[in-house]
C-alpha cells in the first residue's frame, strides 16, 4: 500500500520559512521522480518543484523559484521542500506526489500518487 504523508506546515509570518517533509513507504522509491503541488482556496492545484530520481535534476514553479528548494534522501524515503522569504500568496494546502519510476521529463509533473496535504499559512 502506498503512503505518502506530509509534515511540516504551518502558520509563519511573511517572510519567514518553513520546512515540508514527505514521507513515502510502499513504492520503489528511490528510482521514482517526487512533486509538490499546492492549492489555494478557490484556487486549481498548481505545481510547486519537482525533483528526479536522479536529485541533480529539479523544477520550480516561476513564483517559487529562488526561495523555494526541493531536495531528497534516498535513504530514508523523504523528500522536502525548503521554503523562504514567505509570501501570504504562498498559503495553501500543500500536497505532496510520486511519479511512475524512472519518468523524465518531471516538467510537466504527472504524479500518481498523492498524499493528504499539509496547510501552510502565511500572514502579515
Amino acid at each position: 500500500q502506498v503512503q505518502l504523508v506530509e509534515s511540516g506546515g504551518g502558520s509563519v509570518q511573511v517572510g519567514g520559512s518553513l520546512r515540508l517533509s514527505c514521507a513515502a513507504s510502499g513504492l520503489t522509491f528511490s528510482s521514482r521522480s517526487m512533486g509538490w503541488f499546492r492549492q489555494a482556496p478557490g484556487k486549481e492545484r498548481e505545481f510547486v518543484a519537482a525533483i528526479a530520481w536522479i536529485d541533480t535534476i529539479t523544477r520550480y514553479a516561476d513564483s517559487v523559484k529562488d526561495r523555494f528548494t526541493i531536495s531528497r534522501d534516498n535513504a530514508k524515503n523523504m523528500v522536502y521542500l525548503q521554503m523562504n522569504s514567505l509570501k501570504s500568496e504562498d498559503t495553501a494546502v500543500y500536497y505532496c506526489g510520486a511519479a511512475e519510476p524512472r519518468k523524465l521529463p518531471i516538467s510537466p509533473f504527472l504524479g500518481i500518487y498523492w498524499g493528504q496535504g499539509t496547510q501552510v499559512t502565511v500572514s502579515s
